[in-house]
Formats: C-alpha cells, structure tokens, sequence
C-alpha cells in the first residue's frame, strides 16, 4: 500500500468520521435507488437510457451539494432541484400527464425510501469502526439529511460505537464549514491539534477539517494532487495509522 503523509504520526484523543461513502455505502444505494426511479417513473420518454439519465443528474447535484456546504441553498432547494432539472429536458409542462413540479418532489420522496431500503455498510468498515472505538471516542460528522442519516446509523450495527453524531441538517452547519468541525471538539472537550478528521470527500471532509486546523486521513484510492495530512488508499489502512 502507498501511503502519503507530511509530518509524523501524531497521539490524538478524538476521531472524527463522515459516513456516506466513508462508512456507509452511499453510491451503490444512489445508483440503485436512481435506477428504479428511472424505469418506475418512465424517464426513457426524455433519456433513451438510464446512463443518459444519469449524466443529466449527477453533475447538477453535485452542484447542489457544493452550494448547500457553502450555505448557498436550503435543504428543501436542493432535494427539489436535483429531481425537478432533469426533467426540464422536455419543453412539455408535463410528463406522462404528470405535472413536473409535482413529480420531482414525488420522485424526492420514493429516492430517500430507496436508498434507506438499498442501505449497507462498506466492506471493511464495520471491523475498522469497531478497531477505532475500543482506543478513541468517535464522532459522526455528515452532510447527510437526518431522517436518511439516523435510519442507517440505527440499521448500521454501529451506533454504540460512536459517542457523537454532528449531522448538518440538523445543527445548521454544512460541511467544509468549519464551525460544524469545531462543534465536534467542543463535544469531545479537545483543541483542533488532539483530533483526526477521516473521509472521502476532499472539499467537504479534507477541506473543512484543515479549516478549522484539524489533522485530516483522506481515503483516496488513486494518485492525486491535493494534499492531506494522511492519504491511504483503503479505510482498513486506516487501523495501520491508529
């Protein structure tokens, strides 16, 4: 394995997690709940196939995730949105007699069931979570909705293995913002420097934690040329750090 680091290993007395593909398996649920919206709602009438509906989908949330961790747009905007601009792919006001507006929020609500429904934890993940609690406190940091967010950790098998969980939605502050970060060490009475931040995301998880001066694990599993305290290209490397 390749590991990257800029300084020496440091003792920290807290860790901190993001969830969705750090813990959680968010992008098999994503796809699979997007596949079934796709034939159950018959989006074939505007994409010939769900990979065209996919690339109308996928760069506009991600837009939407970048705007709502920068405080840009609500909860509510973003759900709404990331549904209703595919369909805007017809100049029809409607689509199978269906009003849009109507339907993209239809559609919002049936994608949080599926993915709640398509839940799982990634491999590996259960073992390293369980290695991180018996030597720190851990604590959840997520961008996630928290009606989505607490129905996997409930499901996870996990949830006594973390002693905290920071959820966006529910305190008002949106990852890369640091303040979400720096509620974490409140919670957890440590300074920035006795704490590790470990995620998958590096302007949401990577960014946010060296924002509010704390030492960051990115979990990338190829080369990249953004800079981290620890790079690793697996979780399980993780337990060789910790």
């Amino acid at each position: 394995m390749i590991f990257e680091w800029k300084q020496p290993m440091k003792h920290y007395k807290a860790v901190f997690l993001d969830w969705d593909d750090t813990i959680g398996d968010w992008n098999t649920a994503e796809h699979k709940a997007l596949r079934d919206i796709y034939t159950r709602y018959g989006l074939d009438e505007l994409y010939p196939s769900y990979e065209d509906y996919l690339a109308a989908y996928k760069p506009y949330n991600l837009e939407l995730w970048g705007r709502y961790g920068r405080g840009e747009v609500s909860k509510e905007y973003l759900h709404f949105s990331r549904f209703y601009h595919p369909l805007l792919a017809s100049d029809s006001p409607s689509l199978g007699g269906r009003d849009k507006q109507e339907l993209a929020r239809e559609i919002g609500d049936e994608f949080l069931a599926l993915t709640s429904r398509y839940f799982s934890v990634l491999p590996d993940a259960d073992r390293v979570v369980r290695y991180l609690a018996s030597k720190y406190p851990l604590t959840i940091v997520s961008n996630g909705f928290r009606e989505v967010q607490y129905y996997k950790f409930a499901h996870s098998g996990l949830q006594d293995c973390f002693a905290h969980t920071l959820i966006s939605d529910e305190i008002g502050i949106n990852k890369p913002q640091p303040g979400i970060f720096l509620r974490a060490l409140q919670l957890n009475g440590v300074t920035a420097d006795e704490a590790v931040m470990i995620g998958d995301s590096y302007s949401s998880d990577i960014l946010g934690a060296q924002a509010a001066g704390i030492d960051q694990i990115w979990i990338h599993p190829t080369p990249a040329t953004e800079t981290a305290t620890y790079i690793v290209p697996s979780i399980t490397d993780v337990m060789t750090l910790l």
